[in-house]
């Protein structure tokens, strides 16, 4: 496949980070299919919550629009979605199920469901109740892309009949994300949006360590924590930390933490953004365990793995800073070899010549179908 793409994303939002992680990744990806010469054009749904806290409405490298509803979004882009040559839907999408049978109904190219949360929509499905996606339109899509990999993919094909599930992960951007010389503030820090059942790991793996180190720092940024939450007096709290703050936040940090939601700790092979971005901020991190981490880093080596205080406070107090220094300078190498948003654009384009290919085939295979009927 030569020439560049026209890609249309309908995703959550790429304007405004705030209370969600899916700004980051359609920014970075955006950025990187545009600088490798495609076109991008990110239908957003106008919502309050997004509209106030918009901190990039305008990315200098897509085209961003915003729409109402699924009509406004029939009448105004319809167009632009039968020429593009991929069109993503994305997780979480208000409207969603309409705004996928909208696309499948006008879209001539590559079809695509990007799933950013991949083991939260498995369930949703398996119980009925998922708002953004049904079951019966994944068969609809070329590609069903998805943050989980490993063993999910198979089942995605299995379960849900999708023609071709990839993964298609979270990445860092080495030009924001970078080692910065001053020395750490903090000696562990932790940026996400509440979750309850991250919460728990945030407990173990933080503000139990906090409690018991009354003369260490340490720092949480995040929208949505509950009033009843007891914060520590160690450490220092940020109600929303825009992705242009994060390569600063993670530098001033001895360790960051990484926790992984319930959902996605049970199918593996979930990566978060942070850990990507902090290690390619040369920081080390501090993660909980979950199947298939040791696909990214190297434990031990890249990456540090923790389950419980005691675990924790152990590499808090007893690694030396050269080992310290070392693990976060092996892990921001294996980011810069694997995990940047380049690499992602790669794939992405990858899958999509693969799905051409796919359907060029099963096209052939019917036309010699139909002549050997007529044949026949």
């Amino acid at each position: 496949m030569s020439g560049s793409l026209d890609v249309v994303f309908l995703g959550l939002s790429i304007t405004s980070s705030w209370g969600n992680g899916h700004a980051t990744t359609y920014r970075a990806l955006a950025r990187a299919l545009a600088a490798a010469g495609h076109r991008v054009l990110f239908l957003e749904r106008d919502v309050p919550w997004y509209a106030e806290n918009r901190d990039l409405a305008a990315p200098p490298w897509c085209d961003v629009q915003l729409y109402g509803g699924v009509a406004e979004l029939r009448e105004r882009f319809g167009d632009r979605l039968r020429a593009a040559d991929l069109a993503v839907v994305g997780s979480y999408v208000p409207d969603g199920r309409e705004v996928a049978r909208l696309v499948q109904e006008l879209a001539r190219g590559i079809t695509a469901f990007y799933d950013i949360d991949t083991p939260v929509t498995m369930a949703a499905l398996a119980r009925g109740d998922c708002a953004y996606l049904a079951a019966e339109l994944v068969p609809g899509f070329d590609l069903y892309l998805s943050f989980t990999g490993g063993p999910m993919l198979r089942r995605i094909e299995r379960e849900l009949g999708a023609r071709a599930a990839r993964a298609l992960y979270c990445s860092a951007d080495p030009e924001v994300h970078r080692p910065a010389p001053h020395p750490p503030r903090w000696d562990l820090g932790y940026v996400g949006t509440y979750s309850a059942d991250r919460q728990p790991a945030l407990e173990r793996l933080l503000l139990e360590p906090a409690r018991r180190r009354g003369g260490a720092r340490f720092a949480v940024a995040g929208p949505q924590y509950p009033a009843d939450v007891r914060w520590p007096g160690n450490v220092d709290r940020i109600e929303h930390l825009p992705p242009t703050a994060h390569a600063a936040f993670y530098a001033a940090q001895r360790y960051t933490l990484n926790v992984t939601r319930a959902d996605m700790v049970r199918a593996g092979w979930s990566p978060s953004v942070r850990l990507f971005e902090a290690a390619a901020c040369g920081t080390p991190v501090l993660s909980d365990r979950w199947p298939g981490i040791d696909a990214f880093f190297a434990p031990g080596r890249e990456i540090l793995l923790a389950a419980s205080t005691t675990e924790a406070l152990a590499i808090l107090d007893r690694l030396p800073d050269q080992e310290r220094h070392a693990i976060g300078e092996r892990a921001r190498r294996r980011v810069l070899a694997e995990h940047t948003a380049t690499h992602r654009a790669e794939a992405l384009v990858g899958f999509v010549r693969e799905a051409r290919e796919r359907n060029a085939r099963r096209r052939a295979r019917v036309r010699k179908e139909i002549a050997q009927g007529e044949r026949g």
